[in-house]
């Protein structure tokens, strides 16, 4: 038995779905849509590179990671992904990652809601310890939105990763632990408009 189950997890505004197959052709409608791809300190997946990018994604439910499409729930559209990964059952804490959107719901409440029930469920219904987070060195975008959730900067982890073009990744580490979920926990909702 895993100690996260890939389930659906659920806000007022996004549904997370366990990922599955059949959601290749919207991922790759929701990727299209800002072409993140694009930016060179970002690891998403192009349009062509989908199907291999949520095979992968399901055979990684074999160590224990959950992967998650995020529909939003006012246009019923799949408008990226997120998952838990690198999950230590025996220590109880997980990364929380792969997150991409569609440009059309960046800078709206998606993302801190799909953050905010990830890590609820996380805390509340499994008791970890610690959530953790990781981006490039030089994506400041990540960075900050991390950073709005009130994720605390643990360091950088130097010459940390080979990039598919050939560059060397220094990911920054941030992380919240378990007596600081409810402060977190505050925050989000405050966030949200639900005080």
């Amino acid at each position: 038995m895993t100690w996260l189950n890939n389930e659906v997890l659920e806000g007022e505004f996004v549904r997370l779905e366990p990922m599955a197959l059949s959601h290749i052709a919207d991922l790759q409608q929701a990727v299209a849509d800002g072409e993140s791809w694009k930016l060179w300190y970002a690891m998403v997946p192009t349009v062509e590179e989908m199907p291999a990018y949520v095979q992968d994604a399901l055979a990684s439910k074999a160590q224990g990671d959950s992967p998650y499409v995020v529909r939003c729930k006012t246009t019923g559209q799949i408008v990226g992904t997120s998952r838990y990964y690198m999950v230590d059952a025996a220590s109880r804490r997980a990364l929380i990652g792969y997150t991409w959107y569609a440009e059309s719901v960046r800078r709206t409440a998606i993302n801190t809601e799909a953050k905010f029930v990830l890590l609820s469920n996380l805390f509340e219904n499994h008791q970890a310890i610690a959530a953790e987070f990781r981006t490039h060195f030089f994506n400041h975008t990540s960075r900050k939105a991390i950073e709005r959730l009130g994720a605390k900067m643990d360091g950088i982890l130097r010459q940390h990763m080979i990039l598919k073009d050939g560059s060397v990744r220094d990911t920054v580490v941030y992380s919240i632990i378990a007596c600081e979920w409810p402060t977190v926990r505050r925050h989000l909702l405050s966030k949200l408009g639900r005080n």
